[in-house]
């Protein structure tokens, strides 16, 4: 058993005396950034940070999680709250990599963020980032149903219900009278999320549509944070100089 684990951690070892290295052993792997990256934005439980990463499989997730919190990064706790729950929080090591995360979204933004490829187009993670994005105060005292009708690199129907206590995504219709719908172009959409389309200029060319009351139709936008990286993004994009002010990622 010895000589297994001993082999597992050689395999992630440069054998380079160098900070770098060292830091790139513990953080190199593939999916360990955007697991940092999630729970930098306030993500704890293991389902969740499952959802908000498609791709990954549950069995990688727990290596990914047990191996951060060996190196002192992630920390796990239960939790007694009426029903056992567990959560994971990140250390101060942790915590002082939102610094990395901040580089890299800078970096990503500048040099590698152009036009959207098919596959990275995700409807069900469009709209989780958009759940954890809503501006609740912002909303109608009633709750709010909104469809969106996504067509181009994804065809479907999906939805978010809207309270000032909580935020759903539903993959089939939620039973209640829809107040407004959404039909985007699903690239369109995510470039408006990111930053790198504004919306009114995908109202202008038609990219997104919205069918609703006036008022709804006019205070749709207002509901919504967008991504924390649209701010780097669109920065880059107008050649503006990029803040140097940490910010929290989606």
């Amino acid at each position: 058993m010895s000589g297994t684990l001993s082999n597992v951690y050689t395999m992630y070892k440069y054998g380079q005396y160098c900070p770098v290295a060292r830091a790139v052993e513990i953080l190199g792997d593939r999916w360990t950034l955007l697991i940092v990256r999630d729970l930098l934005t306030g993500t704890r439980h293991f389902n969740e940070l499952h959802r908000g990463l498609p791709g990954i499989s549950k069995a990688l997730l727990a290596d990914r999680l047990r191996r951060l919190q060996d190196e002192g990064v992630v920390e796990k706790h239960h939790l007694s709250n009426g029903r056992q729950t567990t959560e994971y929080r990140l250390t101060q090591a942790g915590e002082e990599l939102q610094a990395v995360i901040y580089a890299l979204l800078n970096w990503g933004a500048r040099w590698s963020f152009g036009e959207p490829d098919p596959e990275e187009l995700d409807p069900i993670l469009l709209l989780w980032w958009i759940r954890g994005r809503v501006h609740t105060e912002c909303l109608p005292k009633e709750r709010v149903v909104v469809e969106f009708d996504f067509h181009g690199a994804d065809e479907g129907f999906y939805w978010l219900v809207l309270t000032a206590d909580d935020v759903s995504v539903c993959l089939q219709h939620p039973g209640y009278e829809t107040d407004v719908v959404v039909h985007a172009d699903l690239a369109a959409f995510f470039q408006v999320w990111l930053g790198r389309l504004s919306y009114a200029e995908a109202l202008r060319t038609k990219q997104i549509s919205i069918e609703a009351l006036p008022a709804l139709a006019r205070d749709f936008p207002n509901w919504f944070a967008w991504s924390a990286a649209a701010a780097a993004v669109r920065a880059e994009k107008d050649r503006l100089p990029i803040t140097k002010n940490p910010v929290h990622i989606p």
